[in-house]
């Protein structure tokens, strides 16, 4: 037998050895994994007859993630939502982002002073950043003093022309008494100009994913082509309350004195109900009378959004229905935890056999009471995984669905770095696969209850 030919040999023994590998049924490979297992010595030839058969579920060969905690109530139905006579509202979940009910959610309204939302959520911002800090003294310029003083038979904070006033003191005066002025006067001081700030609040909005506002001034008097809508408003709440919980404490706070005067919070849900810690009032001729408000009862808070009432009160008692309902009809469950596994599926070419998949972010849902273990969760991933993988890159997806309606849908990552094997596993592994044949792009396993 000369070179060629024994080369020729053992190159068929290869092959030969990792077409039986592949075409070995999957109860076999199940056994031979245990037997193998007892053997460390004999790891790498057991590493290929892990891989599960071909069209097999990833399900098959992945632990189950944590079972569902208790659920909530008996199943409780839900009725019909409160009928409102408003242009439009929206009704959120915090937690989960989700919007339970609403009407109109995408049209465009007049936000009035709910603007002040974004003004305040912009000044914030600065303040994190250190641009700007809360004991700055602030210049009050006559357009200030025109544009949003009592002059104006606006809300206003009354501040003085050419006077200074601490930061701190404007903050409280726009959020609490909504005053133009005030709102006018930061504006001034963090961009120079109400036309520079007003482009920096519609930055601010496309980063939070508000696509469908726009912004003409800080204050949210009439002005042609500023508009936002319900949905936008609840999202731009959410973040508030996410990303800068201390100044939003203000928005609980139920009266300021300045300049000799007292003025009440606008918002008089603050009263009414103790769970109310927000947020903003609004009322123009066209807008109506407009409120968001926010409310946490026990673990869960929800976000409501009313807007184009006929008069203070009904704004009051339509939110009020809309968070009862909200509260008495839903609640929110946390899935997942980031950054843990829910699946290990077998991985190619890879150092390690398997590659933990999770979510980057945990997972929260909201939905109807006693509804929580009617919850069906899969996953969409790539029928055959092949190293490398870094942490954080996406995989495949995760989907949560009730009664055949997917509720949420996020990306399913690797959790940890998952890199190429060595030479001889890549491959070992591009031979098996090669005799296996190509393979459906993507397979769905059902995971078992959250």
């Amino acid at each position: 037998m000369n070179q060629l030919q024994f080369v020729q040999k053992v190159a068929l023994c290869i092959f030969a050895a990792a077409a039986l590998s592949a075409a070995m049924p999957a109860e076999a490979r199940t056994k031979h994994k245990a037997h193998a297992a007892q053997k460390t010595d004999q790891k790498s030839d057991a590493k290929a007859e892990e891989k599960p058969a071909e069209g097999a579920a990833p399900s098959a060969v992945q632990p189950a993630p944590a079972p569902l905690p208790p659920p909530g109530a008996l199943n409780v139905p839900v009725p019909p939502a409160p009928t409102l006579a408003a242009k439009s509202w929206v009704l959120m979940d915090y937690a989960s982002g989700q919007i339970l009910v609403g009407d109109n959610v995408d049209a465009h309204v007049e936000p009035a002073s709910i603007t002040k939302v974004m003004t305040s959520y912009v000044v914030s911002a600065q303040l994190a950043a250190g641009k700007i800090k809360l004991d700055d003294q602030v210049f009050i310029s006559e357009n200030a003093w025109r544009g949003g003083g009592a002059s104006t038979e606006g809300s206003t904070s009354f501040l003085a022309l050419n006077s200074k006033v601490a930061l701190k003191d404007l903050l409280y005066g726009m959020i609490i008494q909504s005053g133009n002025d005030a709102a006018i006067a930061l504006a001034e001081h963090v961009a120079g100009s109400e036309q520079t700030f007003a482009a920096l609040m519609n930055q601010y909005a496309q980063q939070l994913g508000m696509s469908s506002t726009h912004y003409v001034n800080p204050h949210g008097l009439p002005a042609p082509d500023e508009f936002t809508t319900a949905r936008d408003i609840a999202t731009l709440s959410r973040a508030l309350i996410r990303d800068f919980p201390e100044e939003y404490k203000i928005y609980a706070i139920k009266e300021f004195e300045w300049n000799g005067i007292t003025q009440h919070n606008r918002n008089t849900l603050l009263w009414r109900d103790a769970s109310v810690d927000g947020i903003k009032t609004g009322h123009t001729k066209d807008a109506g009378f407009c409120l968001a408000t926010s409310a946490k009862r026990g673990d869960q808070r929800l976000i409501a959004v009313v807007m184009g009432t006929g008069s203070d009160k009904e704004r009051a008692d339509a939110n009020q229905a809309v968070l009862n309902y909200g509260f008495r009809f839903f609640e929110t469950h946390k899935l997942y935890d980031a950054n843990k596994p829910l699946a290990t599926p077998v991985l190619w070419k890879g150092a390690a056999d398997t590659v933990a998949l999770g979510v980057a972010a945990d997972v929260l849902i909201t939905l109807p009471r006693g509804r929580y273990n009617d919850l069906k969760a899969t996953m969409d991933v790539p029928a055959r995984l092949i190293a490398p993988y870094s942490k954080g890159q996406k995989v495949g997806s995760l989907k949560v669905a009730l009664d055949g309606k997917v509720l949420l849908e996020r990306p399913l990552v690797s959790i940890t770095d998952a890199p190429e094997g060595g030479l001889w596993r890549r491959f070992y592994d591009g031979t098996a696969l090669w005799f296996k044949g190509n393979a459906a792009t993507e397979t769905q396993a059902v995971l078992s209850k959250p």
